[in-house]
């Protein structure tokens, strides 16, 4: 007996008699909205503890010699499709011009509305007259056909059977093709019929450019590259045009496979050119970056941030008109985890919602309480003088 005694002085919640009671309408508002208020918090800390949080660490980046997967897609509305290239080049010298493997165009008519293509293509089409032989004369009966380079040859049994053969060899000569008019191969394929024929229109240009794990440069620029001097030049004069719109719309730009929570800074962004000339550049860097999910899936892919440049140029200025995409790596790796909340942890968040709560209520109602009963009483003084 003696022992419960002294553990009810160890008692630190000491009871009040109901007799002693006062309930008050403020106090019983005050529980009903403190009630609610911690329910809520409750079924959120609940949802929380039921799904799954993500941990991240920063490591050395030791992954090299792989490829770079660049998901893009791009609206020029603008540019007409035949008018948009795409090249590529990197630091350790590999160059991909005028790329067309896994990327492809949409015409896009003023308004933006995508244009059906035509049942035959315009190049495709039969040709008109009989072509020109590369020894000079006409295709003649029963002879095989090896059209003329016009000066690009790499060797004397070169042929170039194509408008887009005879632009490659240019391309691989470092020459510009400046009036593709005199071309056989042009002209009887209507190239630049084809060109005047989508004056007007924009493109869409959608995809994925597959590079090496190295820093370089991916752009869009009208007209086709070639490469003299170990520079980059573009054979404007094809299109005969005073000015290039580079305006454009990035409806997607990623380095690899989405992961929950991406976000990629370029998706949605809109560039309206205002003057006749100028080169958009953004300067990227990316993070190569690990997701493992809750079931421990791993997804490798990248992040990156971005820094926007604009160029105005104009006539006899060095720059190109054009959308210039320059990336770099960084050395260092981000690795997401996807891990669940401990029960634990889960558990010591409901009692300081519930205490903190309660508390806190606690407190507004014995402000609310002492603070009626003092004006309460001033009223009764000021009766009673």
């Amino acid at each position: 007996m003696q022992t419960f005694n002294k553990l009810r002085q160890l008692d630190a919640y000491p009871k009040v008699n109901e007799d002693f009671y006062s309930r008050t309408l403020s106090g019983g508002v005050i529980t009903i909205v403190s009630s609610i208020f911690m329910a809520i918090l409750f079924i959120t800390e609940l949802s929380l503890f039921l799904s799954s949080r993500t941990t991240n660490q920063l490591v050395v980046d030791t992954a090299r010699g792989e490829t770079l997967t660049i998901n893009l897609n791009i609206t020029f509305p603008s540019l007409a499709c035949s008018v948009v290239s795409l090249d590529a080049v990197d630091i350790s010298g590999e160059q991909h011009r005028d790329v067309r493997h896994n990327i492809f165009k949409r015409r896009l008519d003023p308004s933006g509305k995508v244009i059906e293509a035509p049942k035959a293509d315009t190049i495709n089409s039969p040709k008109i007259g009989k072509p020109l032989q590369r020894h000079g004369g006409r295709l003649a009966e029963n002879e095989t056909y090896c059209g003329s380079c016009f000066g690009a040859e790499m060797s004397d049994d070169q042929c170039c059977n194509s408008c887009e053969e005879v632009r490659e060899a240019y391309r691989l000569k470092g020459w510009a093709v400046t009036d593709p008019e005199i071309i056989d191969q042009c002209k009887r394929e209507g190239f630049l019929q084809k060109i005047k024929e989508e004056d007007g229109e924009g493109c869409n240009v959608y995809g994925h450019l597959e590079v090496n794990k190295v820093a370089g440069n991916f752009h869009f620029a009208p007209g086709n590259s070639f490469q003299q001097l170990n520079m980059f030049f573009f054979d404007f004069l094809e299109f005969q045009v005073d000015s290039f719109n580079v305006s454009h719309k990035i409806n997607e730009l990623s380095f690899g496979a989405h992961f929950p929570g991406l976000m990629n800074p370029l998706d949605g962004v809109v560039n309206i050119q205002e003057s006749a000339h100028g080169m958009y550049q953004y300067f990227i860097k990316v993070v190569p970056t690990l997701y493992t999910d809750i079931r421990g899936h791993k997804i490798v892919t990248n992040q990156f941030s971005v820094t926007e440049h604009f160029v105005r140029g104009g006539s006899g200025s060095r720059y190109i008109p054009g959308v210039f995409f320059i990336y770099d790596l960084s050395p260092i790796k981000v690795k997401f985890v996807e891990e669940r909340v401990s029960f634990l942890h889960f558990l010591t968040n409901v009692c300081a919602i519930v205490g903190g709560v309660f508390t806190v209520s606690g407190i507004i109602d014995s402000f609310i309480y002492h603070g009626h009963r003092a004006i309460k009483k001033k009223v009764e003084l000021g009766k009673l003088s």
